[in-house]
């Protein structure tokens, strides 16, 4: 015989993916609580059980973002032969992923979660955190080159990896307003000829210390 009232057994990984699909779709401050249960398919008594607050449920959902679906772009710069094959398949990714694709909404739920200081609790802290992770990896990535002497040693690494990062969250917005993967392939193709030594003579002097 069944338990009356016992709430419906769900499982939590697939309501976390569906609750940062919405947060990505929406932001935290204009997804409701009765968005975040018809999207989760649990009611509320179930959601608070499982992650506690809607504040807490959105910092987890950053973290599943930045597991799940962030890798499928920043990987290249790990896995590539070269800084610049990295940089460069970094870009190329995104320009395929960032307008949506499959179940994904568009744009990068990271950089589209813009005004997050105004969100309650730890939710600024989580956003900036998740955005400097972005920063120290494209970082890491051209100062290895520079010691390599893939870069110049002139290259300075903090202007550059900011550029890089810069044109990503541009592309994510644009990605959001509605560039194709065509369009924003174009721009990464524009920004790697700013790449110190390989083209774009006229922004070498602002990637390095020779200005």
């Amino acid at each position: 015989m069944s338990a009356l009232g016992r709430p419906r057994a769900f499982d939590r990984d697939a309501a976390l993916h569906d609750a940062m699909l919405i947060f990505w779709r929406k932001g935290f401050l204009s997804t409701s609580m009765n968005d975040l249960c018809e999207a989760m398919g649990i009611r509320s008594p179930s959601l608070y059980a499982a992650f506690g607050s809607k504040e807490s449920l959105y910092i987890e959902a950053i973290e599943h973002y930045v597991s799940t679906v962030r890798p499928h772009v920043w990987r290249h710069i790990e896995n590539a032969s070269s800084a610049r094959a990295g940089i460069e398949g970094m870009l190329h990714a995104a320009a395929g992923l960032l307008p949506g694709v499959a179940d994904f909404p568009s744009g990068c739920m990271v950089t589209l979660a813009v005004g997050s200081e105004a969100c309650p609790g730890d939710i600024p802290e989580a956003v900036k955190r998740a955005r400097l992770d972005g920063m120290a990896l494209v970082h890491d990535c051209l100062e290895r080159a520079v010691a390599s002497g893939e870069l110049p040693k002139t290259t300075d690494a903090g202007r550059l990896s900011r550029f890089y990062l810069g044109v990503f969250q541009g592309m994510a917005i644009q990605a959001r307003d509605g560039a194709s993967p065509e369009e924003l392939a174009g721009m990464a193709d524009v920004a790697m000829a700013a790449w110190p030594g390989g083209g774009g003579a006229h922004c070498s002097g602002r990637l390095d210390n020779t200005a």
